[in-house]
């Protein structure tokens, strides 16, 4: 039986090494991933997609893994060489996904940088009513991931879709049915919201899930606030953090989620540098155990 057919939730992990990914994930594939999201950083540079698609299958040939999406982190809305070069991303990742074998794309929103978000939607709804479009016409979803990258609903730098009063802005404005969701918790508990509501509110745009956690600390609330000097949360992988994984896998399968839970790694404060992959590899087979092990029923 294989991969697919066994677990409608894989668990996986980010691969974002430019040229040198296939050779990645062949180092790592040995720990027991089973997806992959391959992610860039505001540009491709020199990467030939084409050309990875097939290395990055030669790694995974007889695997069983996948690769669940591409991803270009960048901001897609202004007009700066590297933000012209995020947008070249989009539609790169678009028309190559199905090399991949993967239908998703994701990535930041993006956002008109020092304004406040509602300034920011008809610059969205030009540039991914175009993207959107572009990616029905080949099958393609696209995923905004939830991450505030440092900006607030009043003035930020990357991404509008951090936030469920701005999702509604954008899903009203631009009402097209590949458009959903890269969600995680993390994000959500930095903003002091309760992961769990949100997850059973939006799971229909729901279309990829990071593995990443946050371990909120009560005392400096208590002592400094959220806009203090000490950081009230920290990014963790799971496993490490607050959230009951068992339960948002439960609510992903009430949803009738069947994507890949990639673990975002490289943000743990603790299981970094020389840790960085026991720390990955401790949360590849938590969240494993939070799925459950397969058992097939008996047969009457």
């Amino acid at each position: 039986m294989s991969l697919s057919e066994k677990y409608d939730i894989r668990i996986g992990t980010l691969a974002g090494k430019g040229e040198k990914t296939a050779d990645y994930i062949k180092q790592i594939l040995p720990h027991g991933f089973e997806s992959f999201q391959i992610n860039f950083w505001e540009r491709l540079g020199s990467v030939d997609l084409p050309r990875l698609a097939d290395a990055v299958g030669e790694a995974l040939d007889g695997s069983g893994a996948i690769v669940s999406s591409l991803a270009i982190f960048g901001n897609p809305l202004e007009s700066g060489e590297k933000d012209l070069e995020t947008l070249d991303g989009w539609k790169q990742c678009i028309d190559n996904a199905h090399l991949f074998g993967t239908d998703l794309v994701c990535g930041f929103a993006g956002r008109l940088r020092g304004l406040p978000v509602p300034d920011s939607i008809d610059r969205y709804v030009e540039v991914f009513s175009e993207l959107a479009s572009r990616a029905a016409g080949k099958g393609v979803r696209l995923a905004f991931e939830n991450c505030p990258m440092g900006g607030d609903w009043n003035s930020g730098d990357y991404n509008i879709a951090f936030n469920p009063w701005a999702w509604d802005l954008m899903f009203d404005a631009l009402p097209a049915d590949n458009i959903g969701l890269e969600w995680e918790p993390c994000h959500q508990m930095g903003q002091l919201i309760e992961p769990l509501p949100q997850l059973r509110k939006y799971i229909d745009r729901i279309f990829h899930v990071h593995g990443k956690d946050a371990s909120v600390h009560p005392e400096v609330i208590r002592e400094f606030g959220v806009d203090g000097p000490k950081r009230f949360f920290e990014d963790r992988h799971p496993g490490f953090g607050d959230s009951n994984w068992t339960d948002i896998i439960s609510e992903l399968r009430r949803g009738g989620y069947r994507g890949t839970i990639d673990i975002e790694g490289w943000h743990d404060p603790v299981y970094k540098d020389d840790l960085e992959m026991t720390g990955q590899v401790h949360s590849l087979n938590y969240l494993k155990s939070c799925r459950g092990e397969f058992v097939e029923n008996p047969i009457f």
